[in-house]
């Protein structure tokens, strides 16, 4: 008996996926654990996989196209087997889920589209100058911007000017002196190109959305001196085989810090606030359609020399679009780092479903006073956005301070 293959739903937040390329072809034998597809979702590129033996009797997509999870995509089954009857009877099904109420919103979308256009009828100029033919609105326009009408030539009947004219000759400028002054037609050439959304660009403008019109950001900044913290980052990779960044210093720090306040760690999930005991940090990273949020397990329970490892791994990953489900589900905190970009300072969006979120700025040599003098120094800003159904500004200025002492003093996290 045919069975249908449905586009599978790969991650939490996948709605759709495209169809990179097939690896069968109509006609094909396929066995149980054969790989039919690589798909690209909103997070990486997967492989789909086949859950029965049989013939690829049927190819539905095309290489490039997206399409909706549990649509369907293929259909395997044995030789000569009649799939015409199993396509009519899945296009029927669609057909039937339609609502009413679908129906309807489809009808006044399409009446919004429709345009109404009024004719507005030529008034003739009963003006005694012949030398001059202008609308009425044309002549209104001219005086309002100054601009002297007989250095327009009309298009209306009889080279009559009409506003249209005046819209269109953008080189004339009035000076302050009500002088006409007429610059050469600029030529040019107007241009652009669109490319279809990505699925991961999709998602993110999805999810953000959600976050910042449904959760309550407020945003709070600090800053803190990293004298100490470039000294110690500098002696620990003198002698550590795995080179330690500041990010990573930032991550444990956090981790430490994160323990000590739980409900910067906790979620809003409708009518229940979820506190979680353990600390998975997730650390944004940019790649070509957009942003990925790989996951930092159990990161208040990791040396720097394996969160150093690990992000490097993930992020490497991240950019080859090779995450598996399990490395970027799951964060209770998350870290946004533009520092290495060249920012001073910023405010991130909370990623879905956490309380908060870190943006971290790059380290500047800025002059300081300490001990009652000017002195150089390297500060680096913070700024946690916090959702405020949980968290209030007395709690997250706790929270940034005891972050600060760990990273000024950056000896209490190898404790």
């Amino acid at each position: 008996m045919a069975e249908i293959i449905r586009m599978p739903k790969m991650s939490d937040t996948m709605e759709e996926g495209v169809i990179s390329s097939w690896l069968k072809k109509v006609g094909d034998q396929v066995k149980s654990g054969d790989i039919l597809a690589e798909v690209e979702t909103d997070k990486a590129t997967m492989e789909l996989e086949s859950y029965d033996d049989g013939i690829l009797l049927h190819i539905g997509v095309k290489n490039g196209e997206s399409v909706p999870v549990n649509d369907v995509i293929a259909i395997i089954g044995e030789k000569g087997e009649n799939i015409k009857e199993i396509l009519k009877e899945e296009e029927t099904k669609k057909e039937e889920t339609k609502t009413e109420e679908t129906k309807e919103e489809e009808t006044k979308t399409e009446e919004t589209k429709e345009e109404e256009t009024i004719k507005i009828p030529e008034i003739d100029d009963t003006s005694k100058d012949k030398r001059l033919k202008a609308s009425p609105l044309a002549k209104k326009i001219a005086e309002e911007k100054g601009i002297n009408l007989t250095n327009i030539k009309g298009s209306g009947d009889g080279g009559r000017i009409i506003k249209k004219d005046i819209e269109e000759n953008t080189e004339i400028i009035s000076s302050q002196n009500s002088t006409n002054i007429i610059l050469p037609k600029t030529i040019g050439e107007e241009s652009f190109e669109e490319v279809p959304i990505s699925q991961m660009r999709k998602t993110i403008s999805k999810r953000l959305s959600e976050s910042k019109f449904s959760s309550p950001h407020f945003y709070i900044t600090m800053e803190i001196n990293m004298d100490n913290c470039i000294e110690g980052r500098k002696k620990i990779n003198e002698t550590s085989e795995v080179k330690i960044s500041f990010n990573d210093i930032i991550i444990k720090a956090t981790a430490a810090a994160l323990r000590k306040y739980p409900m910067i760690n906790s979620s809003y999930l409708e009518n229940k606030i979820r506190t979680n005991h353990h600390i998975h940090i997730g650390v944004a990273v940019a790649v070509k359609d957009g942003l990925l949020v790989p996951t930092i397990k159990f990161a208040d329970n990791k040396s720097l020399s394996h969160i150093s490892l690990e992000v490097k791994d993930l992020a490497n990953k991240a950019k080859n679009k090779n995450l598996k489900p399990s490395e970027w589900e799951g964060n209770t905190f998350t870290i946004s780092n533009l520092g290495m970009f060249g920012i001073d300072e910023f405010t991130a969006i909370i990623n879905p479903n956490d309380s908060c979120i870190l943006a971290v700025g790059g380290i500047k040599n800025t002059p300081i006073i300490k001990n009652g003098e000017i002195v150089p120094g390297n500060l680096m800003k913070v700024t946690l956005s916090c959702d405020h159904r949980i968290v209030d500004g007395a709690m997250g200025s706790a929270f940034l301070q005891t972050l600060k002492e760990l990273i000024e003093d950056p000896i209490k996290i190898l404790l």
